[in-house]
């Protein structure tokens, strides 16, 4: 298991490297600039969108706008913004949330794109139902030449897919904050125990499908983002004295590189922390990995720009809003300078020091929900893979694979299911953000017509 780890560990730093980092930041940037800035200049109007004012029920699709929205969020609000944002701080201090930022401003033009063209081009599966994505997009949007690419993309999504890493941390947190403090010695039986649990709780909600996954997610996710809000600005008021020191720290340490080894690849500490502070905003709010549009892709909505708008609130709510705060309540409280943990350890450390006795098991809440919603919506995107790759008939068989992930990822180290998911998530960044560049002036001619139809309204 050592030597598979150190495989999968070293192969997932060779990967974000410099091309693939200017191929997701610099190609979200070229986007930013193609569109004019529309995702902040149309920000207001996507708000709108999101609340229902141009639902209709009659369009093509499977879920709303609003559920859609959700459906993603649930699986990128979850972890990676508890657990991933720990993660960068534990290995490159307060200036890899600045590159975290980054990658979400940039992240917001290449999720309008990626969900734009999810409607734009959206396919048939082999059961005739309309079905959305990166694999769809890159066969109708470029031809059917390009179908080597769409299968590249789907056999590495069904990896991607697979819930290891938050089944990783939530059995990590059980661990932490619920069993080693009550005495109980935590064992591979332990996890395992832990692991069924989650199996059959998954089981119920994934195999009843898209609508079911909507309909949880939508109820799940808004009520878990604001309880986790009200608990860390709970941390920020009782630390307010030494917010602002910090805040400014993210900005000043972005580009000194103070808390970070340097490392001999791509222009050492400061290369180092661009990489690290990209690599988790990209795990955290996935723009330009490819999953978000799978959701997208079944809204109803006949309006592919209107579904694109909405999209596009993904990685501002995610990576802008909430990993701020999970750095910050990390920050202040001064755990990442005394504390060895990592993941989503150092992130209970921290509530344990804001709200003794009670902060860490608030914390577990948060995390139990972020972590099953999380299972829930990736499941979705693994079937619809497998869709693609076998046929709609036997899509229903990723599940079984998914669920036994479920008890590996229980059983591994943090380090060895960071690594999978990290190598599943550049690889399929590549297809993705490849194809978006290339159908990028089809959306910008789509652009034109929905603010002209806008301003006749």
């Amino acid at each position: 298991m050592k030597v598979i780890e150190k495989i999968i560990v070293d192969f997932a730093s060779f990967i974000w490297g410099l091309p693939l980092l200017i191929l997701l930041i610099g190609g979200g940037f070229y986007l930013l600039i193609r569109s004019k800035f529309l995702p902040f200049r149309f920000f207001g109007h996507a708000i709108q969108v999101l609340r229902g004012k141009y639902d209709n029920p009659n369009d093509p699709g499977q879920i709303s706008h609003f559920q859609a929205l959700t459906t993603a969020l649930s699986a990128t609000v979850g972890m990676g913004n508890i657990s991933g944002v720990a993660v960068a701080i534990a290995m490159g201090g307060p200036g890899a949330i600045f590159w975290m930022w980054m990658s979400a401003i940039v992240g917001m033009s290449t999720k309008f794109f990626t969900s734009s063209l999810a409607i734009m081009f959206r396919g048939k599966d082999s059961n005739g139902e309309v079905q959305g994505g990166p694999m769809y997009f890159i066969i109708e949007g470029l031809g059917k030449k390009w179908k080597p690419l769409a299968i590249f993309f789907s056999f590495c999504a069904m990896i991607g897919a697979l819930p290891v890493f938050n089944v990783n941390q939530l059995t990590q947190a059980v661990n932490d904050i619920i069993l080693i403090p009550s005495g109980i010695k935590v064992t591979d039986y332990t996890n395992l125990i832990l692991g069924i649990f989650l199996v059959l709780i998954t089981s119920i909600v994934v195999f009843g499908g898209v609508k079911r996954i909507g309909k949880v997610t939508s109820k799940l996710v808004p009520s878990m983002v604001l309880l986790y809000f009200i608990l860390v600005v709970i941390i920020l008021i009782t630390h307010i004295d030494v917010v602002p020191k910090y805040l400014g720290m993210i900005f000043t340490d972005a580009f000194s590189a103070e808390f970070i080894k340097p490392d001999a690849f791509f222009g050492g500490a400061l290369g180092t922390l661009i990489i690290l502070g990209i690599r988790r905003g990209a795990f955290s709010n996935e723009a330009g990995i490819g999953t978000a549009p799978m959701a997208h892709g079944a809204a109803k909505t006949s309006e592919p720009i209107r579904e694109g708008l909405v999209a596009m609130l993904g990685p501002f709510i995610d990576t802008i809003v909430v990993c701020t705060l999970t750095a910050l309540a990390i920050l202040v409280t001064g755990v990442w300078q005394t504390s060895s943990d990592n993941g989503v350890s150092l992130t209970a450390t921290a509530f344990s020091e804001a709200m003794p006795g009670i902060g860490k098991y608030l914390l577990m809440t948060c995390i139990a929900v972020f972590s099953i919603s999380s299972l829930f919506s990736y499941s979705y995107y693994g079937t619809k893979s497998l869709s693609f790759l076998a046929g709609a008939k036997n899509k229903h068989f990723y599940n079984y694979f998914y669920i036994a992930s479920i008890l590996l990822g229980a059983m591994t180290s943090l380090d060895m299911m960071l690594g999978l998911i990290d190598s599943a998530f550049a690889l399929m960044a590549i297809p993705t953000m490849l194809s978006t560049i290339l159908l990028a002036p089809k959306v910008m001619k789509e652009v034109k017509k929905y603010i002209a139809v806008l301003k006749e309204e």
